[in-house]
């Protein structure tokens, strides 16, 4: 049947249209069961199943957001971490675990997990300014967040983003933050904001947020006032107004008292993993003592320094306090010249012109003026050489630094520098070279904090420092969890010098390579009660007479600090009370041995049972 239709509004006709039915849906209908029957294709079926399955919510308590991750399988302690907040903490935790164990996971793992849900959209995370672009790179490639680095004004429209603190306190970004409503709040390094006075924490406090993560390792270490500061940052509250938790739960104001309250006020609000007994494993640390003998050059001004540096001692009546920065030459003599140097440059231009000091001061630098090679050196670049892979290498002294670009420069081996007077950018920067063509990082102390190098294994101490801890605080860049690789660590000494000692003593003497990072820290802190590390190794070295004086001094530093460590646990804890009691005034030799002590059960008694092998 055909029939003519109008087209538009002119009148005038169509071309006649064909109105049959088309039955060409019958015939691949009819082919389709010719194949398969009455049902579809069996493949096709299948694959809608799985993809239905894969969006099934099989219960509510499970975290949803583990399909979405991109190649991260998270540790069982992180997942029960995650769970624990969503469910029990209502979002709001401090993440205390200790160093090492995966703080910024379990936060990445919250965050997914909000944002899945769809009660997240909304996020600002502060974090140091050397770690700005870690967090970036981390929650983009492990979580599939899409975070943004804040770098201009505009940049804090978008829904997640990484800031340092310091930027975000500041106008004229203050005032838009303070505006905002942010879903979720997460800060890095928050044991920064114990101190309730600081214009950080009042800043903190300002914010409006729904959710809130504090991530730190030590939520507490001398004084519970951080710790109740850091809580009512929070969840305001939460352990009674500032009168009522010190009358409550504090004695003297720094010891705990009535443990089983405060652990359980503590265990809605913190969650502290510690490194334990296990199933997650550590890959090895193998130490390796490289012992070297200086060129009779750079000997002769070890010699020459060491002589200045106890004249200036004698002459100042044994002043300890004005001698430390005079001993600071001898172990950069260890270092490098340029190191020397510069020190005794700038130790001349302060010194009066009249002043026979200066005169010898000019005698120093005539020594290092016939120097043409630096020991050290030499042998990092052959460890370096020994392999393909990345090595970071460690220095206490920019002037090192410095020496050492060149050096490995001038042999065809890139390097890059990472020093804490570096801006946000560039630290970054030289991270990604690092991570990408760069074979060596040459870092400074100050450099090295809070960055994440599992891709490196291979540790030079160029120099070490005095204080173990700080050892400890760079082993912990590589040697931590995500590390595949054994972690290969070297310490260049120089015999006949103080370094050999320091060697001797951080070795030998206290461990301090296999010993588990929590005690040393505890028994370091007994042990500098009356003097600082650095302070009983300045006057061993400036007040023994001859090389067996040094190491006998060494020797008698080496077995104060083991005997701390091995000092019966009663001893630690007998001022301690039991839960509702008060406690007696303890003695001035156990007082800070017991406040740690009963500080740290009161934290593991409010943590989650989730341990892991220490290294």
């Amino acid at each position: 049947m055909t029939r003519t239709v109008k087209e538009g509004g002119m009148g005038r006709l169509h071309p006649l249209v064909d109105l049959r039915m088309d039955r060409s849906w019958f015939e691949e209908l009819q082919a389709r069961i010719d194949r398969n029957g009455p049902w579809d294709d069996w493949t096709l079926y299948q694959l809608a199943m799985e993809a239905e399955q894969s969006r099934r919510i099989e219960s509510f308590e499970e975290l949803q957001c583990i399909r979405f991750l991109n190649g991260l399988e998270p540790m069982k302690h992180q997942t029960e971490t995650a769970v624990r907040v969503l469910h029990d903490m209502g979002g709001r935790a401090i993440l205390a675990d200790e160093v090492g164990l995966g703080k910024t996971i379990e936060a990445g793992l919250i965050l997914k997990e909000y944002l899945v849900r769809g009660l997240v959209r909304k996020a600002l995370i502060l974090v140091p300014a050397s770690l700005v672009l870690q967090w970036v790179r981390e929650l983009n490639t492990k979580f599939g967040i899409t975070a943004i680095a804040q770098k201009r004004a505009h940049t804090w429209n978008y829904d997640v983003v990484v800031a340092s603190i310091d930027t975000a306190k500041r106008d004229p970004h203050r005032e838009l933050l303070l505006g905002t409503d942010y879903d979720m709040l997460i800060i890095d390094e928050a044991h920064k904001l114990k101190n309730k006075k600081t214009t950080n924490y009042q800043f903190i406090t300002q914010l409006r947020k729904k959710y809130c993560l504090l991530l730190t390792a030590t939520p507490v270490q001398n004084d519970l006032e951080e710790l109740y500061n850091l809580i009512t940052l929070l969840k305001p509250g939460q352990l009674g107004g500032h009168g009522e938790f010190a009358s409550n739960f504090v004695v003297g104001k720094r010891m705990p008292k009535n443990e089983g309250q405060l652990q359980e006020a503590l265990s809605s609000v913190m969650i502290r993993n510690r490194r334990g007994e296990g199933d997650v494993k550590f890959t090895k640390r193998i130490v390796r003592n490289i012992p070297l003998h200086l060129s009779k050059e750079e000997m002769d001004l070890y010699e020459a320094v060491t002589a200045f540096v106890k004249e200036r001692y004698e002459e100042s009546g044994g002043n300890l306090t004005s001698m430390l920065s005079l001993v600071t030459l001898q172990r950069e003599v260890c270092s490098s010249r340029d190191s020397v140097f510069l020190t005794l440059v700038n130790m001349f231009k302060k010194t009066a012109e009249d002043s026979p000091v200066r005169g010898k001061i000019w005698e120093l630098i005539e020594v290092i003026k016939q120097i043409k090679s630096n020991t050290k050196a030499e042998k990092a670049m052959e460890l370096v050489r020994e392999s393909d892979g990345k090595a970071i290498i460690f220095t206490e002294y920019r002037a090192t630094q410095e020496y050492l670009l060149q050096y490995f420069r001038g042999s065809d081996i890139t390097a890059v520098p990472y020093r804490g007077g570096m801006g946000r950018g560039k630290k970054d920067w030289m991270m990604d070279l690092f991570r990408g063509r760069a074979q060596v990082m040459i870092a400074t102390e100050a450099g090295g904090e809070g960055i994440n190098l599992q891709f490196c294994s291979r540790i030079i101490n160029f120099d070490l420092p005095w204080n173990p801890m700080r050892v400890e605080q760079r082993i912990g860049r590589v040697h931590r969890l995500g590390q595949t690789e054994d972690v290969q660590i070297y310490n260049l000494c120089t015999l006949g010098t103080i370094e050999e000692h320091i060697v001797n003593l951080l070795h030998e003497k206290i461990d301090m390579f296999e010993s588990v990072i929590g005690e040393l820290d505890h028994i370091l802190e007994k042990f500098e009660k009356e003097e600082s590390m650095e302070e009983r190794l300045a006057r061993v070295l400036l007040e023994a007479r001859d090389d067996q004086g040094i190491a006998q001094g060494i020797e008698h530093l080496g077995h104060s600090i083991r005997k701390l460590a091995e000092e019966p646990e009663e001893m630690a804890t007998e001022s301690l009370p039991e839960d509702g009691e008060s406690a007696p005034t303890p003695s001035r030799r156990g007082s800070r041995a017991a406040r740690r002590h009963a500080i740290n059960r009161m934290l593991d008694g409010a943590s989650t049972i989730v341990e892991v092998d220490s290294p």
